[in-house]
């Protein structure tokens, strides 16, 4: 009898194909790193705490799991109901831009190839789009 092929290394999921817990981390401190330090991005900057050190573990766990990773997010706080949390926060299409963007430059900082980076950002647009709670 043959054995059964692992479905894990034929069907990668976006956490193991960016590089798993180190990457991501290293994506979520990019991304915090360059809210903090560009003025294009003063905007969602100030919508955070600071430190943002909670911001970054938050943001590191939900993608973890929305990549297929380990689902710490849910495994902390439950469902991550997103637009429910972010409510308290005037999110409108710069805002929505800014978080964009700076992830955008984030993947690029960090070396991702195009193709994951358009893959990524695409899921990312929808995600911050769907984010959006006051017009303009």
């Amino acid at each position: 009898m043959a054995a059964m092929p692992d479905t894990d290394t034929q069907n990668p999921t976006l956490y193991e194909i960016i590089g798993g817990e180190t990457r991501l981390r290293e994506l979520v401190d990019r991304f915090y790193d360059l809210m903090q330090l560009e003025p294009e991005f003063a905007g969602i900057h100030a919508m955070h705490p600071v430190p943002n050190d909670s911001s970054r573990e938050k943001l590191f766990m939900f993608l973890s799991g929305w990549m297929g990773g380990p689902d710490l997010f849910v495994e902390r706080y439950g469902h991550p109901r997103l637009r429910a949390r972010h409510l308290p926060y005037a999110i409108g299409t710069s805002e929505r831009d800014q978080w964009l963007r700076a992830m955008a430059w984030a993947l690029e900082d960090l070396g991702f190839d195009d193709e994951l980076r358009v893959r990524l950002m695409n899921s990312f647009f929808q995600t911050a789009d769907w984010m959006r709670n006051k017009p303009n």
